[in-house]
């Protein structure tokens, strides 16, 4: 295709926008390969419809493609496991480490959320997504939104250890 606008702004939006979306799909399923196959399937379901959709809000229609998709897989894959891991005994404030051990357990512990709750935190917090907007990807109310919001926040702040949750409290805020 080419000249008529189809493959080339496809390619050129999955070029540009591909690593974002990417690590959203990482951050909802939690491994790099899953992440891999969820952005590849959504991105294949939307490749025939790219027309319609490129000139409104791709980007946020992927989003949405991301989060159905995965709640569907979430459904049918589910086997009743629950997440664990060993955290760090303790964290000095020379620790270099620090900054990786509270990605990799605040990565564990939004692992553990319920689908829709995960949403939301990835959504607003590592998108960067309004209450609004997110209200509109996930297809609910914006009261919705805060209360999973705040249900999330409170499991995070459960689930990480002090050092940590005072840590990730911080760059959550800003």
């Amino acid at each position: 295709m080419g000249p008529d606008g189809g493959e080339c702004d496809f390619e050129d939006f999955v070029a540009a926008r591909g690593p974002r979306l990417l690590r959203m799909a990482w951050l909802l399923t939690g491994d790099a390969h899953l992440a891999e196959d969820l952005l590849q399937t959504v991105l294949a379901k939307v490749w025939p419809k790219w027309r319609r959709i490129a000139d409104d809000h791709p980007e946020a229609y992927i989003r949405k493609a991301l989060v159905n998709t995965h709640a569907s897989w979430w459904r049918r894959r589910w086997r009743g496991e629950v997440p664990h891991g060993e955290l760090p005994e303790s964290v000095t404030e020379t620790d270099v480490y620090a900054d990786i051990d509270l990605e990799h357990s605040l990565a564990q512990a939004i692992r553990t959320l319920p689908p829709r709750q995960r949403a939301v935190v990835v959504l607003r917090f590592f998108e960067d997504l309004s209450v609004e907007e997110t209200a509109a990807t996930l297809g609910c109310a914006p009261g919705t939104v805060k209360s999973q919001s705040a249900k999330a926040l409170r499991t995070l702040r459960q689930l990480l250890p002090a050092p940590f949750a005072e840590r990730a409290e911080c760059d959550v805020a800003a």
